[in-house]
C-alpha cells in the first residue's frame, strides 16, 4: 500500500499547509509547471517526488524531470503527463501514449481545474489535481491524496485552500 499526495501547477509556490496535508504520504507526484528548481526541492526534502515538466517550467527543471513519466505503483500502471487533457477530450499525444502504454491512471495539470473521472473506453481513471499554486485563474488551490493498495486505487481526498495574497511592501 502507497500513500500518494498529488498535486500540479505550483508556479514556484508551495502552500504552507501542503506539508501537513502530505505529512503521511510515502510520496509525491506533480503534474507539471513546478516553476523552478527551488520549488521542487523544497518537496523532495520532504517525501520522495515523481515528477513532469510544465509549458511554463524552465530549462533547468526540463533538464531534471521529464515530459512524461510512466510507472507502475503497486500493481496500477500510471500514466503523467501535464498537458494531456481528460477523458473525451485527450491531447493528440495523451490518445497515443494511453493507448500504447494502456494506464490504469493516468494524471494529468494543465487546466487548474480538478478533475477525477474514470475513463469507461480507456479502463482507466484520470485525475487533475488541480492548481496548488496562487497564479492563474482559480479561485482555490486544490490537492489531492489518496491510496493504491495492490490493483485498487481508493480513499481519495481533496484539499480546498484559499489562495495566499501575497504582501507587496513599497519602498519609502
Amino acid at each position: 500500500m502507497v500513500k500518494i499526495g498529488l498535486l500540479s501547477d505550483t508556479h514556484s509556490f508551495l502552500h504552507p499547509r501542503l506539508f501537513e496535508f502530505f505529512k503521511d504520504c510515502d510520496e509525491i507526484w506533480h503534474a507539471g509547471d513546478i516553476g523552478d528548481l527551488k520549488t521542487i526541492n523544497g518537496l523532495m526534502d520532504f517525501k520522495p517526488v515523481r515528477a513532469v515538466f510544465g509549458n511554463i517550467d524552465n530549462h533547468f527543471v526540463r533538464m531534471s524531470f521529464s515530459e512524461v513519466l510512466a510507472f507502475t505503483c503497486e500493481e496500477v500502471k500510471v500514466l503523467m503527463m501535464h498537458i494531456g487533457g481528460y477523458p473525451a477530450r485527450y491531447s493528440k499525444k495523451a490518445r497515443e501514449l494511453i493507448k500504447h502504454e494502456k494506464p490504469g491512471l493516468f494524471i494529468s495539470g494543465h487546466s487548474h481545474i480538478l478533475k477525477v473521472m474514470y475513463d469507461e473506453q480507456n479502463e482507466l481513471l484520470h485525475i487533475n489535481p488541480g492548481a496548488a499554486g496562487k497564479n492563474g485563474l482559480h479561485l482555490v488551490i486544490t490537492m489531492v491524496r489518496f491510496v493504491i493498495d495492490k490493483k485498487e486505487i481508493k480513499d481519495l481526498e481533496v484539499i480546498e485552500l484559499p489562495r495566499l495574497k501575497v504582501d507587496v511592501k513599497k519602498d519609502k
